[in-house]
Formats: structure tokens, sequence, C-alpha cells
């Protein structure tokens, strides 16, 4: 197959996320055009694009660190844009990115010929709208979701027919700390509830204990296996929202193959582009928007760091700021933020200072809730000084003294 143009200095959008396609991957693999930039979100797989073998014909443009990134990312070849997930469709409507070529993995069209952009529309429409040329895999495991996804299969360049399987997300059980987590958090969620929560032990021991709740709601930047179980207990009904009311948004979706066959010509599963799950006024429209985020670190002013250990980037900005905000201004509404008061290795996640070259992606002003194992601190309206104390009641005990001395010796020394 020779349908990617060999052209040097050309700019590639590669879909993301569960709808990596890596069929088109493996074919522009096979002959690189010379300079070519590839731009893109998490992916999933291998990412051989990164191999030391493309040094000289590939450099990546990234806006979300996915784990196979980590250890590649060189700031030169390899590097990384920090932006909210949010801004990323105007980015490439306004040329501020310019994309050549979009790569895209799209389910079999419709009776009205439509093809769907299925788990991942996030960013994905806006690099089909400003691509110049746009070539599709269209794929029978991909699930047809309504919402912003909708293209006309006359509107590809080119199409080849693939029948693969998308990558699914594996089950981790939640740990004992993460479990009472959710336990906690869910004596703030109030019935009626509208959450954005996203994947992982912490967000599934979360969700885990909302079972008990009734007519919650789903507007998120995306969502999983333990949200399904909700959906399919008719805890989340969706009665009580005001923006696409009956329906769970989103903007993509990561889980098992249980998930994706749900999804799948569901009437009451809206998939949006991200610019529309994670503006303010939509967010903040529904009645008790309830943010769950996680973060790495948080500082005991409440500054928090969640895309990087140190200098080391391991994520993105994401939407955390767009929904903790979001929250913040809906009726009732609540921010929080939940992490285990320690790291696998024992160290403490409440820090008398970020480390050093650790980002501030939620400011001290936007932080509410936050929540540990060991409690909850509410920090809104909250001093420096009362900040310190409620984050250090919440910390570790074994580390809640040494805290509270480092306060004193960094805050307090003037």
């Amino acid at each position: 197959m020779n349908f990617i143009p060999q052209k040097s200095n050309q700019n590639v959008f590669i879909h993301g996320c569960a709808a990596t396609p890596f069929k088109l991957i493996d074919e522009l693999l096979k002959s690189v055009p010379p300079q070519t930039t590839l731009i893109h979100l998490h992916t999933m797989g291998d990412l051989p694009w990164t191999d030391e073998k493309y040094s000289n014909s590939i450099k990546v443009r990234n806006y979300f660190v996915g784990h196979g990134l980590r250890k590649k990312l060189d700031y030169d070849r390899i590097d990384h844009i920090p932006c909210f997930l949010s801004e990323v469709p105007e980015i490439f409507r306004s040329k501020v990115q310019p994309i050549d070529i979009a790569l895209l993995n799209v389910s079999l069209p419709n009776k009205d010929g439509l093809c769907s952009l299925g788990v991942t529309c996030e960013v994905a429409k806006a690099a089909f709208d400003s691509a110049k040329i746009v070539i599709a895999q269209v794929n029978s495991q991909m699930p047809f979701i309504e919402g912003d996804g909708l293209i006309p299969l006359s509107e590809f360049d080119h199409v080849i027919e693939v029948n693969e399987p998308l990558p699914e997300i594996p089950f981790r059980a939640p740990t004992p700390e993460e479990k009472k987590i959710g336990d906690l958090i869910a004596g703030l969620v109030e019935n009626g509830s509208t959450l954005q929560v996203g994947i992982g032990g912490l967000p599934d021991a979360v969700l885990h204990s909302l079972e008990n709740h009734k007519n919650l709601g789903l507007h998120t930047e995306m969502w999983s296996d333990a949200a399904l179980k909700l959906i399919q207990a008719g805890v989340i009904d969706n009665s009580q929202k005001k923006i696409h009311p009956g329906k769970s948004v989103s903007s993509f979706l990561m889980g098992s193959k249980k998930l994706y066959e749900f999804a799948n010509q569901n009437k009451n599963v809206l998939q949006l582009e991200v610019d529309k799950t994670n503006a303010l006024q939509n967010i903040s429209a529904n009645p008790k928007a309830v943010a769950i985020n996680s973060a790495i670190e948080i500082d005991l002013t409440g500054q928090v760091c969640s895309d990087s250990v140190g200098t080391r980037m391991i994520s993105g900005f994401g939407g955390q700021v767009d929904f903790v905000r979001g929250a913040s201004l809906s009726p009732g509404g609540k921010a929080i933020i939940a992490l285990t008061s320690r790291t696998a290795k024992g160290k403490s996640r409440i820090v008398p200072t970020l480390t050093l070259g650790a980002g501030v992606v939620t400011t001290r002003a936007h932080v509410r809730y936050v929540v540990t194992e060991y409690g909850i601190a509410n920090l809104y309206g909250k001093s420096l000084s009362e900040r310190a104390a409620a984050l250090t009641a919440i910390a570790h005990p074994e580390d809640r003294e040494e805290l509270k001395s480092q306060w004193k010796r960094l805050w307090k020394k003037n």
C-alpha cells in the first residue's frame, strides 16, 4: 500500500487511546517520508516510531505522555506540549499546529454512510477538520457511537478495511488505602450529582463506593468499566443533568471489550469533542457536579502537581483544571483531589514544597477538597497556616511531625 504521500516535512496526526490505528501506523513506518513529525496524545501499543532507527526521519510532538512514552522523551526529537486538553482542538483548527495528514480508526458506516470515531472523539474530529489528507482504517470492531465524531465515508481521502480488536485496559483491584478513600469520597457525593472521574484503582474504588447512591449523572472527559457497572445497575441514570440529560457524556472511552460493546449503537452514550466536555459552562451547568481527580503530590499550601515527578513528565494537564473549576462553579458542586498519603515506596505525597522541577497543574486557589485514606481536608476559604494544618492532619501519621517541623522551618522562618 502506497497511499501516504512521500513528501518531506509533513505533520501526521495519529488517532489515540483505544482508537490507535495500528494497521495505518505499520503502513506509515514501512516507508517513512523524510522529516515526518508525528502528532498525538496517549497512544496504545509499543510506539515503534520512538525507536532509534527512526531518529533521522521522525520527530514527535506529544500532548499527553502515556506510559510507553515516558522513558523516550528527550525534549529534542520527542517533545511534549503542555496545555489543557480542551485547548487542543483549537490549536489544530487555528493552525497553531498544522496537520497535513490524519490517520484515523473509525467504525463501519451506518445506513446513511456515516462512520464514527468510536471510542476516541476528543481531538480527533478537530484533526479531521484540519488535515489536508485524511486516511482511515474502517474497523469492523470499532463501536459506532453517537455524537461529534460522525464523518461521511465519502469524506476520507483513502480507506482501508481492517478487523482489528481494540486495546483493552486490564482491571487493577484497588488497594486497601484506595478503598478507604473511595468510602470517604462517597460520603461527599450527594444523590443526583453529576460525576467526572477517570480510570484506575482509585477512581474504581470511588465508583464502587457509590453503588447505593441514586440518580447520578456522568459528564466526564472519559470513563471506563467501573462507571459501566453503575450505569447497568441504574445508579447512573443521568436523570438530573441539565446538559444532555439521559446520556452518559465523554470524549473518549477506555476499558474492556464489554465496555466497547455496551457503547456500540447505544443512544444513551454520547461522545463529544473535548472542548465541549471540558468547557466550564457545560460542566458547571449540571447540578452538583463532582470532579474527582488524582495527584502525584500536593504541598502544604494546596499546590497540586499531577503531570510530573520532579522534571520527569508522566502525563499532562488533561482536564483536571477545567473540571476542578467547573465543579466549583456548579450549584452544590464539589472539586476533589484524591491521593494516597504515601507512594508505593513510602514517600509522603503531602510535602512541604513540591519536588524540584515539579509543575503546578492545579493552583492553591483552585483546590477545594483533598482526600487521603486518613481523612478529608476542605481548603476552601482557608489561610495558608490553616491549610498546612488541615493537610498535615490527613498525611500518614508517621509523616506529620516532619511536616509540622518543615512548615515552621520553611514558611515561618521570616
